[in-house]
């Protein structure tokens, strides 16, 4: 069960009894309460904050990627909206390695805004919404239109990827004005996205996919380069589905299906659950070291398996089952870490959650595949399209081949925890293979050792496997966790290289805690520019 301090001395973690939102985006932050006060519900504060996320944080999240939401309403209801863009309907005939960047990487269309208007359709039918999409918008669209000063995060990546700006046109054109790059607090201006998400608003959320923009987006595709049409676009649709779910410590944890790696996320915690966490002290080299075998096992499990499942073969039944994850909890050796030789995927997202004082709860990720995405923009619509197609395979034997129609292996998967049918923790990270791993480092400080949402997001946290800056395939750990635990992780076999403290590269997750009794608890990662708020 997961319990709160009676007691809190951070601002940084918000707390009310009507209602909180968190994002990575203090703006945005403030546009989803906003709604709440103004008596909308946390899937309406979703949508808004998914929205402004798509002007503030563009690096992360934009118009032209993917999202997904675990939606729980006051009646017990829970479901997930998977928004995955489907490669072109057409063959395409390629070769060689698919391309990281530019239009090559440009091959599934981008679902996001479909997501934001079917939660729309079931915040209405199912969570008492009453709120207009236009006026949802609204804040995104004065956000595009009158600027919002650069963040630190959006200046970092910036000069991060500063080699590489010559193969990001879309980025040089909407994000470096002038040639030189911003200033952390310069005032950032984008009236095309302004114009497209005045058409979205004023026209429905199927423009982007069947109506005016949308003729502009497959367009501005097809000059770009990109092999993705309009019959694509209008092809695009969210899934609705029921989520997976694990028993975890006397509640469920719940996750998105394939070909997300939520299953990845559910069978670690199964196998820490085959563990008495009680008995093993938070931050020491075994919890360091369970934590990271764990991570490997379930791994394994998902590269070998995960990919649509309307093309191949994903035994989520048999890879959840008590008897799966007994025997995989008995392969963890103790004292001696597992060899790990396996590639690292990337990826960029943002978090968001919200919890309303009706009994609503949304869980909700958006991301376009890598910082920047393609790096290419589509026409004059000022929409940079992700890359997430790169995610495929050109080996026709692997599970996540490219194929007409299919979707690509996401690593995307935000979370629930439910106890007795009910919310208690919503919870989602930034990280593409990270995004596993630091949710288990949360989940277990939140619910087995008790921390408060801040306490658990700022605890030093790992990642397994190559990086953006880093390609060895060692076990990443920031250096905040002491000498002693990298010494005695290196001698059980692991092979660790320090992060610095905070580190930009350890995800940027957000948790919200719901307690029936001392109200709602949320927090955003402090290695983020994010903030949390409460009514």
């Amino acid at each position: 069960m997961v319990a709160m301090p009676t007691s809190i001395t951070s601002s940084a973690l918000a707390h009310s009894h009507k209602g909180v939102v968190t994002s990575p985006h203090t703006l945005a932050t403030e546009a989803g309460l906003e709604v709440l006060h103004k008596g909308g519900n946390a899937v309406e504060a979703a949508i808004t904050m998914g929205a402004c996320l798509a002007v503030t944080y563009p690096h992360f999240t934009g118009l032209g990627g993917d999202a997904f939401m675990i939606i729980a309403d006051a009646k017990g209801g829970v479901q997930t909206l998977s928004g995955i863009g489907q490669a072109p309907q057409a063959k395409l005939e390629l070769s060689g390695q698919l391309p990281a960047r530019g239009p090559g990487s440009m091959l599934t269309t981008a679902a996001t805004v479909d997501t934001w208007g079917q939660a729309h359709e079931i915040s209405r039918q199912n969570c008492g919404g009453q709120m207009g999409w236009a006026a949802l918008m609204e804040p995104a669209i004065q956000l595009a239109r009158e600027g919002f000063p650069i963040t630190p995060s959006q200046r970092f990546w910036l000069d991060f990827r500063s080699d590489e700006l010559s193969m990001m046109p879309g980025v040089r054109e909407h994000f470096i004005p002038g040639g030189k790059i911003p200033c952390e607090g310069e005032k950032l201006y984008q009236p095309q996205l302004a114009a497209s998400l005045q058409s979205i608003a004023t026209h429905g959320y199927r423009d982007f996919y069947e109506g005016q923009l949308g003729e502009k987006i497959a367009a501005g595709l097809a000059a770009a380069g990109s092999p993705l049409t309009g019959a694509d676009l209008a092809a695009t649709r969210a899934r609705i589905e029921t989520p997976l779910s694990v028993p975890y410590r006397g509640g469920e944890l719940l996750a998105h299906r394939p070909p997300t790696q939520g299953m990845t996320t559910l069978e670690i915690m199964g196998i820490l659950a085959r563990f008495d966490l009680s008995r093993i002290e938070e931050g020491s080299a075994d919890y360091y070291h369970l934590l990271v075998e764990a991570v490997k096992r379930a791994f394994l499990d998902r590269n070998s398996y995960l990919a649509d499942p309307d093309f191949a073969s994903v035994p989520c039944e048999r890879l959840l089952s008590p008897a799966h994850l007994d025997a995989e909890a008995a392969k963890v050796e103790a004292g001696k870490a597992l060899d790990w030789p396996f590639a690292y995927q990337h990826g960029d997202t943002v978090y968001l959650a919200a919890a309303d004082r009706f009994g609503n709860a949304v869980s909700m990720l958006q991301t376009i595949y890598y910082d920047w995405g393609s790096g290419v923009s589509v026409g004059d619509t000022g929409i940079l399209w992700h890359n997430r197609g790169a995610a495929f395979s050109l080996d026709p034997a692997h599970p996540n081949a490219l194929a007409p129609g299919k979707r690509p292996f996401h690593t995307l998967n935000p979370g629930m925890y439910r106890v007795d049918g009910k919310p208690r923790l919503l919870y989602g990270t930034q990280g593409a293979d990270g995004q596993p791993q630091t949710l288990a480092a949360v989940l277990t400080r939140l619910i087995d050792y008790g921390m408060d949402p801040l306490t658990a997001l700022k605890a030093p946290r790992f990642l397994l496997g190559r990086t953006f800056s880093d390609g060895r395939d060692t076990l990443k750990l920031e250096q905040d966790a002491g000498d002693a635990i990298f010494a005695e992780l290196t001698r059980r076999g692991h092979q660790m290289s320090p992060l610095p403290v905070q580190s930009a590269l350890a995800g940027h997750p957000g948790a919200v805690v719901i307690d029936p009794a001392k109200g709602f608890y949320a927090a955003h990662d402090p290695r983020s520019d994010g903030i949390a708020l409460g009514l």
